[in-house]
């Protein structure tokens, strides 16, 4: 059985992100020939040349690309396994959750509820984007990132979604703008306050009108729930938006459901990292609500500010 060395497989990394010798061992703060001697080593071990010359430059082997993927893999496990211990040595534990910027403040809340108040628990709260957030789950900085966005997944994916929640859509506005009308004349007739259009909901409502033959009147776009929300009262037109949005202003009578848009929902999803050593506190979070695996392989991101 060959027994690696994870002090060369750290110099190989480091030679193989930085692509020279010369500047992996600056980094290192070692000699070049040092660093060249136990990259041998590792080589000599592996039975197998990792990286091939070309100029002054190091270019990784098909022998290397597969070196390098197991040993990210290698680090990312130390470095998971460190953090654990690390975390159940004392008597409270963090959960750390990224969130997608404009996700529904009342969603975050009510996925985090089973955990708030607990003294054992320190409940650590990240916001940004979708890209910046996987990121941080990559790196382990992150537990779990809440999102309505579903990144795409296929057999190499090492992320695992957890379809949580879903919400109805509606046409809102005030009640001057309810009357007695079929959807289509709503949407062909009523200036619209619409997400912007990169967004879930967005990407349904341009297929709902598209099958109507309707061409809509758009009064406002925004990425911004709580936004649509103050324009909808403002009587800029009806709102394409989750009811959960506008409740308040739904019970006082201050906006009305026009049209419920039953073809449109807004999904919530959990997205983790496989991981050997999983936060268990997620796993108290996911029996909570019940969670389940959403398969979808491919998702659009949605803006639902409450």
């Amino acid at each position: 059985m060959v027994t690696l060395n994870l002090h060369h497989l750290r110099l190989f990394h480091a030679v193989a992100r930085d692509g020279t010798l010369t500047g992996a061992a600056r980094g290192l703060n070692l000699s070049q020939s040092a660093v060249s001697t136990q990259i041998k080593a590792l080589e000599a071990s592996l039975g197998q040349p990792l990286f091939e010359r070309r100029g002054r430059n190091l270019v990784l082997t098909e022998a290397g690309r597969i070196a390098l993927d197991h040993a990210e893999a290698i680090f990312r496990t130390s470095e998971d396994l460190a953090a654990t211990l690390r975390e159940t040595r004392g008597t409270r534990r963090a959960l750390r959750v990224g969130a997608l910027a404009t996700l529904s403040r009342n969603f975050q809340i009510a996925f985090l509820r089973p955990l708030l108040g607990r003294e054992e628990v320190e409940v650590v709260l990240r916001s940004g984007a979708q890209a910046d957030l996987l990121r941080g789950l990559d790196a382990l900085s992150l537990d779990v990132v809440l999102t309505n966005l579903v990144p795409a997944r296929d057999a190499a994916s090492p992320y695992l979604v957890q379809r949580l929640s879903e919400q109805s859509v509606s046409l809102i506005g005030t009640p001057a703008r309810a009357g007695p009308a079929s959807l289509a004349e709503h949407l062909s007739r009523a200036p619209l306050i619409l997400p912007t259009p990169e967004s879930a909901l967005r990407a349904g409502f341009d297929a709902l009108i598209e099958r109507l033959g309707i061409v809509p009147t758009i009064a406002a776009e925004a990425d911004d729930m709580a936004m649509m929300r103050l324009l909808a009262r403002e009587d800029a037109g009806l709102a394409v938006i989750p009811p959960i949005v506008v409740k308040d202003e739904l019970a006082s009578g201050t906006l009305v459901e026009v049209a419920r848009l039953d073809d449109i929902r807004e999904v919530f999803c959990a997205v983790t990292l496989q991981r050997r050593y999983p936060n268990p506190l997620l796993g108290t979070l996911f029996k909570a609500h019940g969670a389940s695996r959403d398969a979808a392989a491919a998702g659009s991101p949605a803006g639902a500010q409450l």
